[in-house]
């Protein structure tokens, strides 16, 4: 870790984690803000517009946060990886500005209308400026993931004399199929990571016996769309995402999977430690013939392993890629797990009353964080070594001139203002959270009280 590519890499790595722990929440949340204000105009009751303007102000905390700590790391295409810039800033270029369009724009512009305009707008109007900020967000996060996307496989370009990477279609580079399934497979763990912060708040209100109204529709919104999610984060979006690996990426499949040499009817790797130098995987935990059957839909189709790639292009951190990929693949199977079986009890009207499963939605709060930054980890530590998959090496797209002591001297003070950010946050929410949403006065006859209606 001394080189400065490796400085150059971590310096990316830990600014990008740190502020995906923010948009993946405003992205979740804006789907269910705009279900809380469509439950508000059809049923006509309150309740409902006031869940979503306590949401809101946590959407807008995060919303903030994600703007402060997403600015610096854009600059860091210029600071830290001029080379790629000057390489691919033709192509990256247009879907950047684009998503900062779209989040400072339309997002923000809506946002500020849906906090601070609801007498103004109207009951319809509101419901289309939470739409609109559900919009923003949304597709802010398709151009970035689109960015991504024609990094791990480009579309739509061209080669100069002079060796730039020309665009050459504008749509090649937006309806990139590798765009698509990641930006689904993405945005709805986005959603998974809304939906248990919304059923862990609930779960909150319910257990303390403070504004349990509230918390039984935030229960019941966060497990309901939640069970969705989940289900769908496995087939199809993770399926395709891991086709078109198999396909495209076949060095990635073999170092997710520990499969060091190829083989007729591969096996699925449940548990395991990949020991690279002796190319095995130690102490297996498989399913026979299962990886196959993933990968080609044949129990006895033959998977590439790692031995039929030159070692020069095997993934350089293959431990952490694996261990990455089967934390991302087993935390979503938690997921299935949990919102399944909360949404029986909410089915037999019994979840409310089950402390031991309001408590075990409370405590997976921090688990779809951890799955989400698992894999983005899986998908960038998979795409080693090259930068641009098949044009750039990420050892040729660092900037030359800036030294190991100047980064980490960034990195350090990035950490330290971060962690004063993550403070802010913390307590930010706590306290948004403990106000917890405007009192219900009285309850009006008819109001639809979700007790009853479950």
């Amino acid at each position: 870790m001394g080189s400065a590519l490796d400085v150059h890499r971590m310096h990316f790595a830990f600014t990008v984690t740190f502020h995906y722990l923010f948009p993946q929440l405003t992205m979740g949340l804006a789907l269910l803000i705009v279900i809380l204000k469509t439950a508000a105009l059809r049923s006509g009751d309150e309740h409902f517009n006031r869940a979503a303007r306590f949401w809101a102000k946590i959407f807008g905390i995060n919303f903030a946060m994600g703007v402060v700590t997403g600015i610096p790391m854009e600059f860091q295409f210029g600071t830290n990886w001029a080379e790629f810039s000057k390489a691919a800033g033709g192509v990256i270029g247009q879907t950047l500005a684009m998503e900062g369009v779209f989040s400072f724009f339309l997002e923000s512009t809506f946002l500020g209308l849906f906090l601070y305009g609801e007498k103004k707008l109207g009951r319809i109007g509101h419901w289309w400026a939470a739409f609109f900020v559900f919009l923003g967000s949304w597709m802010s996060g398709y151009l970035i993931v689109a960015t991504d996307a024609w990094m791990q496989h480009p579309t739509g370009f061209a080669l100069s004399e002079k060796g730039e990477i020309i665009l050459t279609s504008f749509w090649g580079l937006l309806l990139n199929k590798w765009a698509l399934w990641q930006y689904a497979h993405n945005m709805l763990g986005a959603v998974q990571t809304g939906c248990f912060v919304m059923a862990a708040v609930g779960a909150f209100y319910v257990l303390s016996r403070r504004d349990p109204f509230y918390g039984r529709t935030f229960l019941r919104i966060g497990v309901t769309v939640g069970i969705i999610a989940a289900l769908l984060q496995l087939a199809p979006t993770g399926d395709m995402q891991g086709k078109l690996i198999t396909d495209y990426q076949p060095t990635t499949l073999a170092a997710m999977e520990g499969l060091f040499q190829s083989q007729d009817g591969a096996p699925l790797a449940i548990l395991g430690q990949p020991d690279v130098p002796k190319r095995t995987l130690d102490n297996p935990l498989t399913i026979p013939n299962m990886l196959s059957f993933l990968t080609y839909k044949h129990w006895n189709a033959h998977v590439r392993g790692l031995n039929d790639f030159p070692e020069d292009l095997w993934p350089d951190r293959i431990e952490l890629l694996y261990f990455s990929y089967h934390v991302m693949v087993g935390l979503g199977t938690i997921f299935i797990a949990i919102m399944t079986l909360a949404g029986i009890l909410l089915w037999r009207k019994k979840l409310y009353d089950a402390r031991w499963m309001l408590w075990l939605l409370m405590l997976s709060v921090p688990l779809p964080y951890i799955a989400n930054t698992a894999g983005w980890m899986t998908a960038e530590l998979g795409r080693q070594p090259w930068l641009i998959y098949g044009l750039l090496r990420t050892a040729h797209g660092v900037s030359p001139q800036v030294s190991a002591g100047n980064v980490w001297f960034t990195l350090l003070g990035f950490m330290g203002m971060y962690t004063v950010l993550a403070m802010l946050w913390l307590f930010l929410i706590y306290r948004q959270i403990e106000f917890g949403p405007e009192p219900e006065a009285t309850l009006r006859a008819g109001a639809l009280d979700p007790a009853a209606a479950d």
